[in-house]
């Protein structure tokens, strides 16, 4: 596809929530009409913050970001605003334009449409699934018909029909698209370049290509700042022997000593500051309590079938050895499943007394935000040592000051880290994990799927990634299409 006008720059933009920590600094960069471009940077780096200098509900603290004349910008936020859970979907549309459309209704079955998604418009919007979310936010921001089209983290929720959809809609799209996902399988078939933001030097540096060369560029690049790195720091080794030996000669040896010094400090000088790629956190263990006894029982769950609930009896018995993976359809029931049990909301679902319940939410509803992340640790902690807390999150790269942060201002992803770091500390009897790659830097899921792998305690998932699931072994799956 042919690239237009400049249609968004960053001119010498620096910006900081807090002055000693600034995000951006004098970064420019710009984006052309029609372009596909994806937001590179590790969680925490300020990718979320790139788009809401976009939007404009931030403002630099120094340089512009330009957009050009009348383009208009809509965003697929990565969360549902809980300011519209008890919105209908007519409602939730709406509120998208600032003036009354008379053809609502057709433009939100049009849009409904493309995201494959169909619904009444008098259901609320609390009452969705996760990957039916995923879909409303999609089609929130493409019934607006925006010239740059900003996709926080969209894939995460949606099955496979849904991601190809999503897929097929981008690549043709005709207007600007600007995308932080993770999923790097998702991005490669549509980007035709990269805005790595990197969390060490704050600034952006612009590639281009698809995804994955652009990540065999970065790689190839820090080879290179090593190798030059180290040349020159053999040389300046070799001066600076030579000059301890010269130093203390007379004459012409002395002179020679200084010429050497000056050697070294240009050497110096030229030292590159090798950019640093994203970290990968460690190999960890999440220890399991040990249950002699059934740790769950289903009895029954619910399955959605023409938008309504109905009860099927499964008569499931769960053990410390049980792996089970629950499989189907976005919308049919499978994160309410996962709730009910982890929660206790259902009278058909039940854990056994006395079971340690470790739950990765995929909105992250059962974190307190109002907590710092020590407090969100300490309180799955018992009888574990202020030092071991702190090297627990910083295992997860939650260094010490974000440690005194709260959890509520943690970047998506630092929250998803937050939550395996809870997991270490606990000891859970159960895992129940729905979607536990969600807002998860790609380069994670590897280490955390061998994790998952090898705790020996009883684990239910639910998860759209099939590259991540293949690498845990089950012996039970439950899948509710075939209840239906």
């Amino acid at each position: 596809m042919d690239h237009g006008n400049v249609i968004l720059r960053f001119d010498q933009v620096s910006f900081a929530y807090d002055i000693n920590k600034p995000i951006m600094v004098e970064t420019s960069f710009s984006v052309r009409e029609n372009a596909k471009i994806t937001i590179m940077g590790q969680n925490g780096a300020g990718k979320s913050t790139i788009f809401k200098l976009i939007l404009g509900e931030l403002k630099p603290q120094e340089g512009k970001v330009h957009a050009l004349n009348g383009a208009t910008i809509g965003i697929a936020l990565q969360v549902m605003p809980k300011k519209f859970f008890d919105n209908t979907v007519l409602e939730y549309f709406s509120s998208a334009f600032t003036e009354k459309k008379y053809d609502i209704e057709k433009l939100i079955k049009d849009v409904l449409d493309v995201v494959e998604l169909t619904t009444a418009f008098d259901k609320k919007i609390k009452d969705f699934s996760g990957g039916q979310l995923a879909r409303l936010l999609l089609a929130y921001a493409l019934i607006q018909k925006p010239d740059i089209l900003l996709l926080d983290e969209p894939t995460n929720n949606l099955d496979v029909n849904g991601i190809n959809q999503l897929t097929s809609f981008l690549m043709m799209y005709d207007k600007t698209v600007i995308v932080i996902s993770h999923d790097a399988a998702f991005l490669n078939c549509f980007t035709d370049g990269v805005l790595n933001l990197d969390v060490h030097t704050k600034k952006v540096e612009q590639y281009v290509g698809d995804y994955f060369d652009v990540v065999e560029q970065i790689a190839a690049q820090i080879e290179r700042e090593q190798r030059q790195n180290a040349q020159l720091q053999k040389n300046i080794q070799d001066r600076k022997d030579k000059i301890n030996f010269f130093a203390n000669k007379g004459g012409k040896m002395r002179r020679l000593a200084s010429k050497l010094r000056d050697e070294v400090s240009d050497d110096e000088d030229n030292m590159v500051d090798v950019k640093r790629d994203d970290k990968t956190i460690k190999p960890f263990e999440i220890p399991a309590q040990r249950w002699p006894e059934v740790v769950a029982r289903i009895d029954a769950v619910g399955v959605i079938k023409d938008h309504k609930r109905v009860p099927k009896k499964v008569n499931l018995k769960l053990f410390r050895t049980t792996r089970m993976q629950i499989l189907g359809p976005n919308g049919i029931g499978k994160s309410t499943l996962l709730k009910e049990l982890a929660l206790g909301e259902s009278k058909e679902i039940s854990i056994s007394e006395g079971v340690e319940v470790g739950y990765y939410q995929q909105d992250f509803a059962g974190l307190d935000f109002d907590k710092t992340v020590y407090d969100s640790l300490d309180e799955v902690s018992v009888n574990i040592p202020n030092e071991r807390i702190y090297a627990t999150g910083a295992h997860f790269l939650l260094n010490s000051e974000a440690m005194k942060t709260k959890v509520g201002s943690l970047s998506e992803g630092q929250k998803g880290l937050l939550c395996y770091a809870r997991f270490v500390l606990q000891k859970p009897g159960i895992l129940i994990l729905d979607e536990p790659t969600n807002h998860i830097n790609f380069r994670h899921l590897p280490i955390i799927a061998k994790a998952i792998d090898e705790y020996e305690g009883c684990i239910i998932l639910v998860s759209h990634m099939p590259e991540f699931v293949e690498q845990i072994s089950f012996n039970e799956t439950l899948d509710l299409e075939e209840l239906r």
